[in-house]
């Protein structure tokens, strides 16, 4: 294959996968706690021989994948007003227990399942320092403080586990705002808890449309080269085609 056609080929690849990322941000505008990706690319540099008409060593320059990076910004804090629903202020990720292990999220959505457990939207149980934290009716209205601590007419009910990561960018995405790691997690100590409130997605629309437009323009000008391209290969196989032999 021509190498202007695999230099097109790996410019598109790239426009494919910002364009995947960029619509999957869109799609999370409005999940509490999500944080957004970002697609990285390098350029990978390949030297060659001159062929005719050049002088001297050629470089071809690709585009490389290097993946993605997650934006760690602090999404604005919306009120509800609903007791169990919780936004992280400063660093920091809630704990549930899934049916695969410990995972962690800064989707504070919560809720009381029929056995009066704290849980997500999908029924997993939040995790306090001992545990799940159950509330009953004997423990009447609940308040959460901004440590965490969870009390009721009575007294203590538990703490909501809050931990913190060496570096938060290695966490793997499992869905749209939970993540799994094989780093340890440690107790975080520079947040603040928030309750009836959520935190919203970090994502702005008005920003991931221009890059989508950018994005477009992009695809669309490589595009137009491997036209070009494929314009000359054709001339130039009709030209041949017509010399007498």
């Amino acid at each position: 294959m021509d190498t202007t056609l695999l230099i097109s080929l790996s410019q598109q690849i790239a426009s494919a996968t910002s364009m995947d990322v960029i619509a999957n941000n869109l799609a999370n505008a409005s999940t509490p706690g999500y944080q957004r990706d970002e697609p990285t690319f390098q350029e990978y540099v390949v030297n060659v021989d001159p062929v005719e008409g050049q002088v001297g060593p050629q470089q071809l320059s690709y585009v490389k994948d290097m993946g993605l990076i997650r934006d760690l910004s602090e999404g604005r804090m919306d009120t509800t007003g609903a007791t169990f629903d919780m936004a992280i202020h400063g660093s920091g990720y809630f704990v549930v227990q899934t049916a695969n292990g410990e995972r962690y999220t800064r989707n504070g959505h919560f809720t009381l399942d029929s056995s009066g457990q704290i849980v997500t939207s999908n029924g997993d149980p939040v995790q306090g320092d001992g545990g799940a934290i159950t509330v009953t009716p004997d423990d009447g209205d609940v308040h959460i403080a901004q440590d965490g601590t969870v009390s009721g007419k009575n007294g203590q009910i538990g703490r909501i586990r809050v931990v913190d990561f060496a570096n938060p960018r290695l966490l793997s995405k499992e869905g749209a705002t939970l993540y799994s790691t094989d780093q340890s997690p440690v107790t975080a100590d520079n947040f603040k808890l928030q309750s009836g409130m959520l935190e919203a997605s970090n994502v702005q629309p008005v920003v991931e449309i221009s890059h989508m437009i950018e994005v477009m323009r992009a695809y669309q000008a490589t595009a137009n080269l491997t036209q070009t391209q494929e314009d000359l290969d054709r001339e130039a196989i009709q030209k041949l085609g017509g010399t007498p032999a």
